[in-house]
């Protein structure tokens, strides 16, 4: 299941990267939510954290409360990606609004970091 999720998550990076390149900024928005998501479930998995239907809320408080709060397995200022990874994704698939560049930037840019936090953690055992 681990590693299901993990190439889920590097999949749906590069997806958003790709998304990012040729303009289409919502869907990046959405592809890069889901890739932080993917690597996060990956990780509390790994952590012993395992939930039979696994959610959005339930996985982010989660990741927030026992590993970073907690365990400080990383840094705080990781805290609020997922959610904010979230708040974009809901604009980008529920308004009318469209996700602006400097915004999908900064969302690529955040889960790459919080991917790579987590396949760094993983490697370590």
């Amino acid at each position: 299941m681990i590693f299901e999720f993990m190439k889920k998550a590097r999949n749906n990076l590069n997806a958003a990267r790709l998304c990012l390149d040729n303009g289409y900024l919502d869907a990046s928005a959405n592809r890069v939510y889901y890739a932080a998501f993917h690597a996060a479930v990956a990780i509390l998995t790994h952590k012993g954290f395992r939930k039979n239907r696994i959610d959005h809320e339930w996985a982010q408080a989660q990741f927030n409360g026992k590993l970073i709060r907690e365990k400080k397995v990383f840094p705080g200022k990781i805290k609020s990606y997922l959610s904010d990874m979230q708040a974009v994704r809901n604009i980008a698939d529920y308004r009318e609004i469209n996700v602006g560049k400097k915004a999908a930037d900064r969302q690529v840019a955040k889960a790459a970091e919080m991917v790579d936090l987590i396949e760094e953690e993983l490697d370590r055992k």
